[in-house]
């Protein structure tokens, strides 16, 4: 005898957890394009593979509250969670061409975190398509919790370019 699937009682619905981490998005998303705007005067001193590591990680960074809010498991959830994850490994592969910082191995302990950005995308799409929702969804809040927020969070320095140009200031004299 087959026994019917019983619901769950956990609810795919956004939770308080869901809304907290859209908001801080949408705060490093703000910060970051602020960091932006004062930097335009230096924009054409950047590489390539620079801008590529931007471009991808603001995107994810600005698509990062509308799947958190929105209905899941539906295909725009999809698409958006296939582009998503798309910027985050693309932005974790630009990672290891900057080292400009870090002579003279050029690799820093937040490569290891490129690392683990890989990793997580990888099983996170798996637990999706598996449809595993609450193990995918454990996955992604911790690497918007890690991969973004955090690691965000440390792009702002003063030290560093992000930091430099939020303060208005020139990085390059």
């Amino acid at each position: 005898m087959n026994a019917a699937k019983v619901p769950s009682a956990k609810s795919l619905a956004p939770a308080r957890i869901d809304y907290a981490l859209g908001v801080l998005s949408l705060c490093l998303l703000a910060a970051a394009l602020t960091a932006l705007f004062r930097g335009m005067s230096e924009w054409h001193l950047l590489p390539a593979r620079l801008w590529l590591h931007i471009i991808t990680v603001v995107t994810a960074t600005a698509i990062t509250p509308v799947m958190l809010w929105r209905r899941r498991g539906d295909t725009g959830h999809r698409i958006l969670g296939y582009i998503w994850v798309g910027c985050m490994v693309t932005t974790a592969l630009a990672s290891f061409t900057l080292h400009f910082l870090n002579p003279p191995s050029g690799f820093s302990p937040i490569h290891l975190l490129s690392v683990l950005t890989l990793v997580v995308c990888w099983q996170l799409v798996a637990r999706a398509r598996a449809h595993k929702p609450f193990e995918h969804r454990k996955q992604v809040r911790g690497i918007v919790i890690g991969a973004l927020l955090i690691a965000g969070f440390f792009t702002f320095p003063f030290n560093r370019l992000m930091g430099i140009w939020l303060q208005g200031l020139p990085v390059f004299n």
